[in-house]
């Protein structure tokens, strides 16, 4: 970090200010492509002391300047940019704004797509609408928010439309352009869309974005646990760890515990338990992570970590049904053949084999099981996974 970068981001007037001067002032783009490129390692409130800094040197004669930086995008920044432009705009930066959006990179065209959410000239909406399924997360998410702001409801029904798409890729993008779009109204059917999609786990961790997991507890328990437990199971593999803080998870545990345990819930629960004891039984997952999620996943174990496994037990057999939601979760605690067995004629073709794989597991599968398995499904590759186990 350079000895200006140090000034800006510290605690001492004397050395911040001349810098946040120098840097609108001259334009200098240099020190703040190093911030941004600093994004991961600053705490929040340093980047927020940084941008109010910055904000606070900008004025009708040097706001201009800050287009040069929209090259180096940053969402720790955006809204300092971004408020300070549309503050001062008049036609010639709209029309400016305009071209860069259609011609820029994508870094400032992410710039521009927030900037018509402030200014909201109809003649970004196409633009809006060529990029709100951008590979690029931050360019969709401003594109949907702007186009929501915009009250355009055609890209909307086209996202919900995208949610009934044999493609799951499509789906997926349907499903994150409706959680940026921010209408709750598109909430039931991204339910629907997860519970029939391949990417089960990256949809359920945009679903919190949209309504937070308490309030879906309140709205519908079920599918609250049911994603809570799709959450659980993508942490550290398809989700990042710091979605325990940004969904609250050590307070969905508490409210949890603190509720009367039912047979899906004490399945959530198990797997809760399972999953932050691999989290943290090396360093494999926490190594890269900030100090803050390190300490939110450790005292999550250790909320979960006071609670009765054996009691769970009890209940987690329960969910042992082909029309149960948890029933792939639960089949991982049981240790009663006899319930596993009766899965075993499942119209379900995976559940059949899973129920094969534990009963194998449990020293417990016969030549009878594995023929009224083999018996119960059509998919050949499945029935060779059968009779080789």
């Amino acid at each position: 970090m350079s000895d200006k970068l140090k000034k800006l981001t510290g605690k001492n007037p004397k050395d911040f200010e001349p810098v946040a001067y120098s840097v609108i002032n001259n334009s200098d783009c240099d020190l703040f492509s190093e911030l941004v490129s600093q994004d991961e390692f600053l705490f929040d409130f340093v980047k927020q002391n940084v941008a109010n800094r910055l904000a606070k040197v900008c004025n009708e004669s040097n706001y201009l300047n800050l287009l040069n930086f929209l090259k180096f995008y940053s969402p720790s920044y955006e809204e300092f940019i971004v408020s300070n432009l549309a503050n001062y705009a008049d036609d010639d930066l709209t029309d400016r704004m305009l071209e860069i959006f259609e011609n820029g990179s994508e870094d400032e065209k992410t710039y521009c797509a927030k900037f018509f959410s402030y200014i909201q000239d109809p003649l970004a909406i196409d633009l809006l609408k060529q990029n709100m399924y951008s590979e690029n997360g931050y360019l969709s998410g401003n594109c949907a928010a702007t186009l929501a702001a915009f009250g355009e409801k055609s890209s909307y029904e086209q996202a919900l439309d995208l949610l009934k798409s044999d493609d799951g890729f499509k789906v997926l993008d349907g499903v994150r352009f409706l959680v940026a779009y921010g209408n709750k109204d598109a909430l039931p059917y991204i339910i629907v869309a997860v519970k029939n999609s391949s990417f089960a786990e990256n949809i359920a961790g945009e679903i919190p974005y949209l309504c937070d997991l308490i309030s879906l507890y309140k709205i519908n328990k079920i599918d609250c646990l049911y994603i809570l437990n799709l959450i659980i199971n993508g942490l550290g593999e398809i989700l990042g760890l710091s979605c325990v803080l940004d969904f609250q998870l050590y307070d969905v545990f508490g409210m949890l515990m603190n509720n009367k345990i039912t047979s899906e819930s004490a399945v959530v629960l198990l797997n809760a338990i399972n999953k932050f004891d691999v989290l943290t039984e090396n360093d494999e997952y926490l190594f890269d992570e900030s100090k803050e999620t390190k300490q939110e996943v450790l005292d999550i174990k250790k909320l979960l970590f006071s609670l009765n496994k054996d009691e769970l037990l009890k209940f987690s057999d329960d969910e042992l049904r082909d029309d149960s939601l948890f029933v792939y979760t639960a089949l991982d605690y049981t240790h009663d053949a006899d319930l596993v067995r009766e899965l075993l004629s499942s119209s379900n073709q995976t559940l059949v084999l899973r129920a094969v794989e534990v009963l194998k597991s449990l020293g417990a599968l016969s030549e009878n099981d594995k023929e009224t398995a083999y018996q119960a499904v059509s998919n050949e590759n499945i029935k060779s996974v059968i009779m080789a186990i």
